[in-house]
């Protein structure tokens, strides 16, 4: 078994070395080219003082070079960061800052965005695009310079940290989730027992690279040397174009949040003619409407469907194989049990573990557990707390904050969320981080945001603001506002504005009352 992420690369490009590993928007390495572009890429990095455990930001919309820069970066040692192509500038630089990246593989337009003086750790930029290069920045065709040869040595354990994924945080902040070796390879592993996927599989990658779904999409895809597609952003929410790039391309396994599924359901006029080589179907991210999943099941027959489930923390912690005998009696569809060398179990508010019929917070141990947060010890203790229900040693077990019951198949039924946390569009996002983003304007004196229940994308937001004066704010300015610190995924779809929000007894916002004035959408 591989002990390090790029391992699997090395392997597959030894097996498989004039194979098309993976493509987008148009352009293709091959799993030698692959190889040659990480190892010249890593010796770049050596080149320019990167040492174990620095990090390194991939800010670009999707691109095969990518790919190559995740390996290049692990191969020298360092941690990849994936940083949102679409993210304010504002929530770029924060996260440069916060975990103190020290180089970025970029696209000039992206550069563009960031004044260096606010981003003082950065010290180079390679650029993905070919751009004319300023000064200290390199264009990606000049990494031919470098040694394509075998991998630079490299003292590696499997439990380095191999990436950083940040997340929305409950402060207001993003949050930074460290992945090492060993978590995310627990999960590849896994899933190449579960889903058998080998190289004559085609695999999407629909989910952006900040996002944990692509994870198994990459990974699983280079581990079997398989090829890969990437989604380009431009049509991963058009279902007509999905619908073509699944069947031009010969998807034969796809990975997507529910919400994506959906609509192409309703508007790619999918038939199974068109996708013959599908064989696969995994969805993640957000509860699958039970209604749009039966009519899913009914259109592709014969093609397994597996609902997972599982926090940014643990990757994929649980899973359900679809059971078409099951589901037009089920109302919910169980995130299941418990994946490969992962244990879950629940916990009561009087701190016992639940049977069945009893509801609990979900708790997961296991080497897929991520060591914690970037920067942030005091959150890093809140969620990955000491496992007190065993003696013998000491390890820890992250707190997911999920809501579940126990079913009659010895796996889970998920309930709620047990704080402010919602989900939209496969998107974990905290209230709190879009009211802090309200309360940045000046005119605004109180923010709360709500969650509108919706079956197709899980959650839409609403806020409730109050402010110091009206002097002609409009909630259309509020949410512009909002664009420029936080994804377009967050910002609310609606915004009633007040004079003061209702309180409760204690003094404060009184957020029951509020979301009776938000009816599901």
């Amino acid at each position: 078994m591989p002990y390090v992420l790029q391992q699997l690369l090395s392997q597959s490009a030894r097996l498989h070395p004039d194979k098309l590993a993976i493509s987008a928007r148009g352009k293709g390495l091959t799993y030698r080219e692959l190889e040659e572009r990480s190892n010249q890429l890593a010796r770049f990095l050596g080149q320019r003082g990167i040492r174990k455990g620095d990090r390194i930001g991939l800010y670009s919309p999707k691109r095969a070079e990518l790919v190559a820069a995740m390996f290049g970066v692990v191969k020298a040692g360092a941690v990849y960061v994936p940083l949102d192509p679409q993210a304010p500038a504002e929530r770029i630089r924060y996260i440069i800052g916060n975990c103190g990246i020290r180089g970025l593989i970029t696209v000039a337009d992206r550069l563009r965005t960031l004044d260096a003086s606010t981003v003082p750790s950065v010290e180079f930029a390679v650029l993905a695009d070919n751009q004319k290069q300023e000064p200290g920045h390199l264009n990606w065709e000049e990494l031919s310079q470098f040694d394509g040869g075998p991998a630079p040595e490299l003292d590696a354990t499997t439990t380095d940290l191999a990436y950083i994924l940040y997340t929305s945080g409950s402060t207001g902040r993003p949050k930074g989730v460290m992945l090492s070796h060993q978590n995310a390879l627990t999960f590849i592993e896994w899933c190449a027992e579960e889903f058998h996927v080998t190289s004559d599989d085609v695999l999407s990658n629909h989910a952006p690279l900040h996002f944990d779904l692509s994870v198994f999409d990459v990974y699983n895809g280079i581990k079997a040397g398989a090829t890969i597609y990437m989604v380009p952003e431009e049509i991963a929410m058009f279902p007509a174009n999905l619908g073509k790039f699944m069947e031009t391309n010969k998807i034969s396994v796809w990975y997507s949040v529910p919400s994506a599924l959906i609509l192409l359901l309703e508007h790619a006029n999918l038939t199974p003619e068109r996708i013959p080589e599908l064989r696969t179907v995994l969805f993640a991210g957000e509860v699958f409407p039970m209604k749009y999943l039966r009519r899913l099941a009914d259109l592709l027959p014969k093609i397994d469907l597996y609902n997972l489930y599982g926090p940014t923390e643990t990757n994929v912690c649980t899973y359900y194989k679809v059971n078409r005998g099951r589901l037009n009696s089920q109302e919910k569809l169980p995130i299941g049990r418990a994946c490969g060398n992962t244990e879950v179990f629940a916990v009561d508010e009087h701190d016992r573990l639940i049977g069945p019929g009893e509801v609990g917070e979900l708790y997961v141990r296991g080497p897929a557990v991520t060591p914690g947060y970037w920067a942030d010890p005091e959150k890093t203790a809140k969620m990955c707390v000491p496992n007190r229900f065993q003696k013998n040693f000491e390890e820890k077990m992250y707190r997911t904050g999920d809501l579940v019951t126990p079913d009659e198949e010895g796996g889970y039924l998920f309930l709620g969320r047990r704080d402010s946390q919602i989900k939209s569009r496969g998107y974990r996002i905290e209230l709190g981080e879009i009211e802090a983003a309200l309360l940045s304007h000046g005119s605004v004196k109180e923010a709360a945001a709500v969650a509108i229940p919706d079956e197709a994308i899980g959650n839409r937001i609403k806020a409730f603001v109050s402010l110091t004066e009206r002097d002609g704010i409009t909630a259309l300015e509020l949410q512009q506002h909002c664009a420029a610190r936080i994804p377009k995924y967050m910002i609310p779809e609606f915004i009633e504005l007040y004079d003061v929000l209702p309180k409760t007894s204690t003094g404060k916002i009184d957020r029951v009352s509020l979301a009776n004035k938000a009816p599901a959408a």
